[in-house]
């Protein structure tokens, strides 16, 4: 009967569907960013909730020039994008896309700086000089940069190691410790157990040198930085790798197979708590299990599912990828890697990238600091595609559910006698009134839609009393 009810209240309601636009952009204002005072999340200096909303642009020094970097900004700061993940040092040779190389005969102690530009070679650009300016275009689009400052490979290889790494940390901090939209990102697709003396000399050498701005740490595939560097006083988020396996993919015992959200439970069961965040889940447009091009490709459905799943379990935001964006794959590159299809700038537009801003718009709409992980809520919860994963606030509560299927939730789990119920489309970032209901004993919900796969939807109860918005509005 309650089914049948909330069927019934959706159907009345879809007439007043309400197709919402991008807010107001909170947090996405230039200033160094901190941790909230729970350790949990990310914020401005202002007191300003930060949700980091994050693009994969591994290539862009060194394959976009200043005019395709323009329209790249441009694309992912309209779409809502407020941090984009790049590579400085990809490894000694490393060049921008002018050709100009970063380090003199590939060390890294030693910056290839030329002041001013060379008039012998007009249209190009010195490498830090041309990442100066990649960061102030940046910042006039309200994004920041988080800098990998040389990919794991640089010291699983030996080209940065504890002979040079300082030098290589006091260059970075003097030269960049002034700007307002950095985060330093350590490692690199590596695992931090491989050389962690290089790892920790590296993040204490540049903590102390530019303590003002925020570093984590990129790891290895199924891997989380809090294995090794929790402890660190320079560790100041976590960051895990999902990675790109389904879960008949992944052989490693114990594994997490897709689950991404079981990485935030465990980085937040440690102590302190830091704020944690998935920086590399399944990429759009790219094989499953990442090398193999006759597999199935991961779709913005799956995109969506790894930010609804980790975000709902505590993530203080979400990293996107797109296979062809995030190696910047172009005509006179070669083939490129994974099974790349389309070039960047065609993949622009795929429905993953666009549908990222609705969960980021959903959490700003209510009460951000004060959200938590809700286990129990759910009363006929399923595992792996058919978990439905709950987060909630003092008066507000949302459940996701990837497949569609109905759910039992057990009500009474915020501060509200009665509550308006939403339906919220993570595909449009459309909210549909279901109508008022008590917040007492148990509700089975059932989405619009027949149960699949990628019919992802998710449930809003709000106090009635609370006044707030349609979800996704601000």
């Amino acid at each position: 009967m309650k089914r049948l009810l909330v069927r019934t209240a959706l159907a009345l309601a879809a007439p007043y569907l309400l197709a919402l636009s991008e807010p107001a952009a909170a947090g996405s204002a230039l200033g160094p960013i901190r941790v909230s005072a729970d350790r949990r999340f990310l914020q401005l200096p202002d007191g300003t909730p930060f949700f980091w909303l994050g693009d994969t642009a591994w290539f862009l020094l060194s394959r976009l020039n200043r005019e395709e970097t323009e329209r790249y900004f441009e694309d992912r700061a309209a779409k809502g994008f407020n941090v984009v993940q790049v590579v400085v040092l990809g490894n000694p040779q490393s060049r921008n896309a002018y050709g100009v190389p970063a380090l003199v005969e590939g060390d890294p102690a030693r910056p290839n700086v030329t002041p001013g530009a060379d008039p012998a070679r007009p249209g190009e650009y010195d490498f830090w000089d041309h990442l100066d300016w990649v960061l102030e275009r940046a910042a006039g689009r309200g994004i920041h940069l988080g800098l990998v400052a040389a990919w794991g490979s640089m010291v699983d290889r030996g080209h940065l190691h504890e002979g040079n790494i300082q030098a290589y940390a006091r260059f970075l901090a003097g030269r960049y410790r002034h700007r307002p939209n950095i985060v330093w990102i350590l490692g690199g697709d590596t695992r931090g157990d491989r050389h962690p003396e290089v790892w920790r000399a590296f993040g204490r050498r540049l903590k102390q040198e530019d303590p003002e701005h925020l570093i984590s740490f990129h790891p290895f595939g199924r891997t989380q930085s809090s294995s090794w560097f929790h402890s660190e006083a320079w560790l100041d988020f976590n960051m895990f790798q999902s990675g790109h396996r389904r879960y008949d993919q992944d052989g490693a015992p114990n594994a997490k197979g897709e689950d991404n959200w079981r990485y935030v439970l465990e980085d937040y069961a440690r102590r302190p708590p830091k704020p944690t965040l998935d920086g590399e889940p399944s990429y759009e447009d790219i094989p499953q299990g990442l090398h193999d091009p006759s597999q199935p490709y991961w779709t913005a459905a799956d995109c969506r599912r790894y930010a609804y799943w980790s975000v709902f379990a505590g993530a203080c935001g979400h990293t996107y990828g797109h296979n062809a964006v995030m190696q910047m794959h172009k005509p006179g590159v070669g083939k490129g890697a994974y099974g790349v299809r389309k070039y960047w700038y065609e993949a622009l537009d795929d429905p993953g990238a666009g549908q990222m801003r609705h969960l980021k718009q959903l959490m700003l709409s209510r009460p951000y600091f004060e959200r938590v992980f809700d286990a129990e809520a759910v009363t006929d919860n399923g595992e792996r595609y058919d978990y439905v994963i709950v987060t909630r606030g003092k008066r507000y509560l949302a459940a996701y559910t990837y497949t569609g299927r109905s759910f039992r939730l057990r009500m009474g789990r915020i501060q509200a006698d009665r509550v308006q119920a939403w339906w919220y489309d993570p595909r449009t970032g459309s909210a549909t009134a279901i109508g008022t209901l008590s917040n007492r004993g148990e509700q089975t919900f059932d989405p619009p839609g027949d149960p699949a796969p990628g019919n992802d939807w998710v449930l809003v109860l709000d106090d009635v009393r609370a006044g707030f918005p349609p979800p996704g509005r601000r």
